[in-house]
């Protein structure tokens, strides 16, 4: 198995955690930051969203979860997940050649989406996260 997910509940993953991310964007946007890519890939792993803030290049991991079941959406940011998107970053980095000292920011996007409407919607956004 290659790790990718199959079949359709992995499209519905994907297809929930991709309307997500949208949202996460355009709530950044509200607050002035400008997207640069959604899903940047590469072999070490993804960044759900890669933006700027001014002068910082801003690396933002997007979770949402339907319940505090699990707990808190930003808590599944893991130290393993963290040192991945540092990873992606730093190739992000190398592949655009942007300049060493670049300003650089890791920020996560949580989103508890307990039920339709936007009242039932809760947002954690945590700047500078790691």
């Amino acid at each position: 198995m290659d790790g990718k997910r199959s079949g359709s509940s992995g499209e519905t993953k994907r297809s929930f955690g991709s309307l997500w991310e949208k949202y996460a964007g355009s709530r950044l946007k509200e607050a002035g930051l400008r997207i640069i890519t959604y899903n940047f890939r590469c072999r070490l792993g993804e960044i759900d969203i890669v933006a700027r803030d001014g002068d910082y290049l801003v690396f933002v991991e997007v979770k949402c979860r339907k319940s505090l079941k699990h707990g808190n959406p930003v808590e599944a940011v893991t130290a393993y997940k963290q040192n991945r998107i540092r990873r992606v970053a730093d190739f992000f980095l190398i592949r655009y050649k942007l300049p060493p000292g670049t300003p650089c920011r890791f920020d996560v996007f949580g989103i508890l989406a307990m039920g339709s409407g936007r009242e039932n919607i809760r947002e954690y956004w945590i700047k500078d996260a790691f």
